[in-house]
């Protein structure tokens, strides 16, 4: 852990950054950035969004996806975040064709119905994670099945059902396997992604007048029950907890309705920042500042919609600036840094996962 951390080392622990390569050498951007501590976290990706043509982004085999997160840990000054999205079913990066074991879908284990398959299910994923060194999986998805024409959440079979008290149920089996292995977890989307009538890969989503108090109901439970590692927001608009700022640059919904009202304490972390609901409203530097403002933790950049192999460096130069130029209290960074020191400290994570 960092003993006496410097106001940049502080800044790189808030980046959740993406790459190019299934193997990292000396000299490439990832590697000076994790280095340099300008990084504390990576997200690794089987496809290569940005440019469809190239070859596998970060992933062909397990063996490979091991030696590729251990020197991603050799680099690093500190305990790194190793994130993926391994929801199970169609989110799936670990897949059979790259050597990985099946996986079922949030949607097939609800339908289900039986929590003890849930946590068998989800402990195959932990044990892959763990056998690879990945340390967190940005799941489980607790957003509700609320409409039919959601193409994003229902559409790919990610939510575990329309009860909001039957997801809490599933998610929290999902979360207790992963603590068994050791791998920290992501509840998403915050306040709630189900009802929404779009995908704000693409742009912005307004669910005002179909979303419900109901959907807050399992990130509650996930807290109330000490099962929340982390939780992410989402990109949706929400005139009714926001009429300016969708939910992720919102600080009513994050500091006062997640933190102050549902009582979340730990680290939150954007969905990608690279996502055009965020890019077509906003500039980075417009977005960085309201991220924080709002109370997030950790800016999620996968670098896969629209590459930079500068991005970290970019975003932190970025913060500096903001903390620099007075805009944002260096006490407001290191809210954020002592959450996710706590979140990385061994003696917590050993205690977290106990049994």
């Amino acid at each position: 852990m960092i003993a006496a951390p410097t106001l940049r080392e502080k800044i790189g622990q808030m980046l959740l950054v993406g790459f190019r390569g299934c193997e990292i050498s000396d000299g490439d951007p990832i590697a000076r950035e994790l280095e340099s501590a300008r990084v504390g976290a990576t997200i690794l990706f089987d496809q290569e969004m940005a440019d469809p043509s190239r070859p596998l982004r970060n992933i062909h085999s397990p063996e490979q996806v091991r030696a590729l997160t251990q020197s991603l840990q050799s680099r690093s000054g500190t305990p790194l975040l190793i994130a993926i999205d391994q929801e199970g079913g169609r989110v799936n990066r670990l897949k059979p064709e790259y050597g990985f074991p099946a996986t079922f879908s949030h949607a097939e284990l609800g339908t289900s119905n039986d929590p003890a398959r849930t946590f068998a299910e989800a402990e195959k994923i932990a044990k892959t994670l763990a056998d690879v060194g990945i340390t967190m999986n940005l799941a489980p998805v607790v957003d509700l099945d609320a409409v039919p024409d959601n193409p994003i959440i229902k559409g790919k079979k990610r939510s575990f059902g329309p009860d909001a008290e039957a997801v809490s149920l599933h998610a929290m089996e999902f979360v207790r396997a992963h603590r068994r292995h050791g791998i920290l977890t992501c509840a998403k989307h915050f306040p709630g992604h189900g009802s929404a009538r779009g995908d704000t890969h693409l742009g912005l989503v307004d669910v005002t007048p179909s979303w419900t108090a109901n959907e807050l109901t399992p990130f509650r439970r996930l807290v109330e029950a000490n099962l929340c590692d982390t939780v992410m927001t989402a990109h949706v608009f929400n005139a009714r907890l926001d009429a300016d700022r969708p939910a992720t640059l919102s600080a009513g919904v994050v500091n006062g309705l997640l933190r102050r009202q549902i009582g979340f304490a730990g680290v939150v972390l954007s969905d990608d920042m690279e996502m055009k609901a965020i890019t077509s409203h906003y500039g980075l530097e417009q977005a960085v500042r309201y991220g924080i403002e709002a109370g997030l933790d950790l800016f999620c950049f996968g670098n896969n919609m629209n590459f930079d192999a500068h991005i970290g460096e970019k975003v932190a130069g970025i913060i500096y600036h903001l903390v620099d130029s007075g805009q944002i209290s260096e006490a407001r960074i290191d809210e954020s840094f002592q959450r996710i020191q706590k979140l990385k400290n061994p003696v917590n994570c050993i205690q977290r996962h106990l049994p």
